[in-house]
């Protein structure tokens, strides 16, 4: 008599969503962020798994997540590490959103994004790194296109706030007005010393060690749309400067969010009706094309701000460090093995503590300047003519608004992802502008206000 041949495996289970590198200290708040949407809450995400390098270090960060006293949920562990393409190719093939927090992310975001890709899944990182975000673009849009994959870079403080601020803030412009720049200026509080993650720091070091690849990246590939923007382009200003409305010094900021923000602009400006769902609704259509009508492109940029000019001589102390000797392997190890003493104590292997966090906030300005017509804009010799003011803000940066951001757009995917496009690699203001994203920051310590609006 045959022998019946064996039953087929088991079909393993499809998480909602799956956070990898779980238990790095980013990691290990997203987590802490997640656990609040999951069942018995009213939240579209059913299922949470985690991943990372080490089963037992993931376990730890779960526990601590939990908070003391309480007992942690009995959550799946993937094992899955960036240097192991087959243990991510099985990650991606049991999540329907990954939340990639592994940086520096040139080191070990591609080989994530690589997997979501191939495998359909969604991919959302926190990354604040243009060479790599425009490389994962440059690498597998059409791979995620075709496999019905959104591959989603800067969902963390870089650069949401900026975007979505940016977007606010367009729209407070009434036809006939239109802006020509708008400056973003951060204020970084805290009532303790301010600490940044050594993840940043080392982001940056590495940054200006392939400085010259972004630029060579750039040039292969084909020039981005440009928005048309009314009237004469804005000075390029003084690195350093005292802003009086504000009462703040300002220095230059060389971020991720302008980078974003500018690439969104050319997406509209290439889809002036924004992307459409892959089966989106009628009414979320209609949203979609009326929302996109009323964002207007402006000249955009951020500054750093300070109470004080020796907030300002830290910043340049730290830049000069990074930017001297992050070109040659001897000074990006020193950089990297001091970060306390290059970065004038503002970075620091071993992170700021829980109370530095939960003492910290941010605030950031958002400073129009245009026209209360556009008609005059074409005028020989106009200057601008009207002032819209508008502001974002929140709780620290790093480890309370980036998983905060981070988990909503998981949320927007698992809930509206038939109303957003079938795949590809985009910005987050491309993808989240017309859903309700901000409206659940505000509802979870975000704010968006507008603060003045004047004639000049």
């Amino acid at each position: 008599m045959a022998t019946p041949p064996p039953p087929p495996a088991p079909t393993p289970e499809v998480f909602d969503v799956v956070i990898f590198g779980a238990s790095g200290f980013t990691g290990r708040y997203v987590i802490r962020e997640a656990l609040k949407f999951l069942p018995p809450s009213s939240s579209p995400l059913r299922s949470l798994a985690l991943a990372g390098r080490s089963r037992d270090r993931v376990a730890a960060a779960l526990r601590w997540a939990a908070g003391p006293g309480g007992a942690a949920p009995d959550l799946p562990i993937l094992v899955a590490d960036a240097s192991d393409p087959a243990s991510l190719a099985a990650l991606a093939a049991r999540a329907r959103v990954v939340l990639s927090c592994a940086g520096p992310f040139r080191l070990h975001g591609r080989q994530v994004a690589a997997a979501c890709a191939a495998a359909g899944a969604d991919c959302l990182d926190i990354s604040g790194e243009p060479e790599f975000m425009e490389r994962v673009e440059a690498e597998f849009h059409e791979a995620a296109a075709k496999n019905g994959s959104l591959i989603i870079s800067a969902c963390g403080f870089d650069s949401i706030p900026a975007e979505l601020g940016f977007l606010f803030h367009s729209r407070q412009w009434a036809p006939p007005s239109v802006p020509v720049t708008v400056q973003a200026y951060l204020s970084l509080e805290s009532d303790k010393r301010i600490v940044g993650n050594f993840g940043t720091y080392e982001s940056a070091v590495l940054g200006v060690a392939n400085a010259g690849e972004l630029q060579a990246l750039r040039r292969s590939r084909p020039r981005r749309p440009r928005p048309n923007i009314p009237g004469p382009p804005p000075p390029k200003g003084s690195l350093v400067e005292h802003d009086k409305a504000l009462g703040l010094w300002t220095i230059k900021l060389p971020s991720a969010d302008t980078v974003v923000v500018k690439r969104t602009l050319s997406t509209v400006t290439q889809h002036p009706e924004g992307l459409p769902g892959v089966e989106e609704s009628t009414d979320f259509a209609e949203h979609r094309k009326s929302f996109w009508s009323s964002v207007k492109p402006a000249h955009f940029g951020v500054k750093l701000t300070s109470k004080s000019l020796l907030g300002i001589a830290q910043f340049i102390f730290t830049g000069l460090c990074i930017g001297l000797l992050g070109g040659f392997s001897f000074g990006r190890s020193l950089l990297l093995k001091f970060p306390s003493f290059f970065s004038a104590g503002w970075f620091r292997k071993s992170g700021p503590t829980e109370e530095q966090v939960s003492s910290a906030s941010f605030k950031m300005w958002f400073v129009g300047r245009g026209y209360s017509d556009a008609a005059r804009a074409s005028d020989r010799g106009s200057k601008p003519d009207k002032e819209i003011i508008t502001r974002v803000s929140g709780p620290e940066i790093g480890y309370i608004t980036t998983p905060i951001v981070l988990v909503q757009c998981a949320l927007v995917l698992l809930s509206q992802r038939g109303n957003l496009p079938k795949g590809g690699v985009y910005t987050p203001g491309a993808v989240f502008g017309p859903t309700d994203i901000q409206q659940r920051l505000q509802e979870n310590g975000l704010s968006f206000d507008l603060v003045s609006t004047r004639t000049l």
